[in-house]
């Protein structure tokens, strides 16, 4: 029996076997660190763990020897730093593969780990290490970063250490790889030991409509994102699965670590600086990779790429989220490649909870139907169930307990985890509609959808639209008030090479969109753009349109 089958069932007959059987074994107690790296890494210590490559193309392979070794390492390293069972401590690391090792040091010693973008910039310093309480900052050694570190830091009322990785540290931070190959790779076992309901994770939401919220999650997260990799992303023990994700986000713990290592598969790491759909490829072609996910942003510009002149055999399944994915790009990439994009959906506060699993029709732009373990419904604004094809809420019933691998609330912040969670619902504020089948259609964010004489219109049908003509790279598409129609349909287009801005692309692109959707839904307002605005996850700040439209 595989460590992975002590856990769960791996096998299913059908989408409705794996709806109505699936069950997680999860032990009292549960510390991933402890229980998956640790035991892996006594029973088969030369497995690959994890491929990483260098942004100069240097490679480093790790086994999980390696990673229980390193992580003991520095698990004794933070010690004797002064971190202790409930302190935060922020990883500022990039992709960088102390990220992993430092991690799970943490989760050895019962700390909580704080995943953090390197595009912070002093203000989000002061802003998070003081709302979390933060003990310890550990940063990549680069100019940028340290330098915001450091115009922060006498605003950082909690930090007692800093800790940087890659080169000589400067005054007033240590240096932690010297001090990880210094120390012990003996780390006596806490006890009573952490893990179950202790705190495992705390994230900063991409902050969208607002200051980011303090997302907590316990040490039973990692067993909720199993269905992410073995059932959806479909790794296999010998494969090497790459996830495209900066560890500052909760997108790494979907693709890059949880799921992936409970299945004892190997995660491939490129350590890149800036996307690039042809670096990318050359990758993926390089080192044979079996699994594939990024986001719909990314695959919007790896189809414009001649697809036919990579070899992608190696490529056996691959999968998408963060966003909608449009049609045409899934198209697209099918005709390229041969695969179908498996879309999924959830949230920072979430695993899985929705995707097309293998097996199951795949309905284009459909986010696929519910996660086993997780019970979704779509609620109208009195908060009763929608009725078959009307537009609601996404939202999570919690009656019978909390679905393993949801956050166990926002941190020290009871107010606003019940604004959020509250009469056995938690509300995620993406709006959908279910189809008879039990497949959901995203409408947009709750915020974003648009009311013109009298019809409700979701932004995303429109970019879909919009996303089939040839001209169009990226689209965002929001409402600005109009006194007659409450507001009007507005694009802000990107162009793909070879077209420029005029008064006749405008007309034809109207046009399309009043061809393939119905004539209400088209952009009155069609406005090209060099980029659009987005968060520091690569999200489009939709928000921001519509204060800019505001101020024209």
């Amino acid at each position: 029996m595989s460590l992975l089958e002590e856990f769960v069932c791996t096998k299913f007959s059908s989408y409705e076997d794996f709806s109505s059987n699936y069950r997680v074994n999860a032990p009292e107690g549960f510390n991933f660190a402890y229980d998956v790296i640790d035991r892996i890494a006594k029973e088969e210590p030369s497995r690959r763990a994890m491929l990483w490559v260098s942004r100069d193309n240097k490679e480093r392979s790790f086994t999980f020897g390696d990673m229980s070794r390193l992580s003991n390492k520095a698990a004794n390293v933070f010690t004797a730093l002064g971190v202790q069972k409930g302190d935060t401590v922020m990883l500022v690391l990039k992709r960088r593969y102390q990220f992993w090792y430092a991690l799970m040091a943490l989760h050895k010693i019962g700390a909580i780990g704080i995943p953090s973008t390197h595009l912070l910039t002093p203000n989000d310093y002061d802003y998070r290490a003081n709302a979390a309480g933060s003990v310890m900052i550990l940063s990549v050694n680069e100019p940028e970063v340290v330098e915001h570190i450091k115009n922060a830091k006498e605003r950082l009322k909690t930090v007692r250490a800093y800790g940087l990785i890659d080169g000589d540290a400067p005054e007033g931070f240590v240096d932690f790889d010297a001090l990880v190959e210094a120390a012990s790779d003996d780390f006596p076992v806490p006890m009573p030991r952490p893990g179950g309901k202790d705190l495992l994770l705390l994230y900063f939401t991409s902050g969208t409509t607002g200051y980011p919220k303090m997302v907590c999650h316990d040490h039973y997260y990692p067993l909720g994102h199993i269905p992410t990799a073995w059932f959806w992303h479909c790794v296999v023990p010998d494969g090497l699965h790459f996830t495209i994700s900066d560890t500052g986000w909760g997108k790494a713990a979907w693709g890059k670590l949880y799921g992936q290592w409970l299945s004892s598969a190997g995660i491939f790491t490129y350590d890149f600086d800036k996307f690039d759909a042809h670096d990318i490829l050359d990758k993926m072609q390089k080192y044979r990779i079996t699994t594939f996910c990024a986001p719909p942003t990314m695959y919007r510009y790896i189809i414009k790429e001649p697809l036919e002149k990579y070899d992608l055999s190696s490529l056996k399944h691959v999968t998408t989220a963060g966003e909608a994915l449009n049609p045409e790009v899934y198209h697209r990439f099918k005709e390229a490649v041969g695969l179908e994009i498996h879309e999924g959906f959830g949230q920072t506060e979430s695993t899985l909870m929705l995707a097309t699993f293998p097996g199951m029709q795949l309905k284009t732009g459909s986010m696929g139907r519910v996660t086993p373990g997780y019970e979704v419904v779509v609620l109208d604004a009195e908060c009763n169930e929608s009725a078959i094809g009307e537009p609601g809420e996404i939202c999570i019933c919690t009656k019978n307990g909390k679905p393993l691998g949801m956050f166990s609330g926002y941190y020290k912040d009871p107010e606003l985890t019940a604004t959020a969670w509250h009469d056995d619902y938690y509300h995620t504020g993406d709006v959908a509609w279910k189809d008879g089948d039990g497949y959901f259609w995203f409408v947009g964010r709750s915020d974003d959808v648009i009311k013109s004489s009298g019809y409700r219109i979701g932004p995303f049908e429109v970019e879909s639209a919009m996303m089939e003509h040839p001209a169009v790279l990226e689209v965002a598409v929001i409402g600005v008030p109009d006194p007659d129609r409450g507001a009007l349909v507005k694009a802000s287009v990107v162009l793909a090479k070879g077209y420029e801005p005029s008064e006749s692309l405008k007309k034809e692109l109207q046009d399309h969109v009043k061809r393939v959707t119905a004539p209400y839904k088209y952009p009155r307002i069609v406005e090209f753009v060099e980029s659009l605005p987005k968060t520091i996850s690569g999200k489009i700040r939709r928000v921001q349109l519509r204060e800019e439209s505001k101020q024209k």
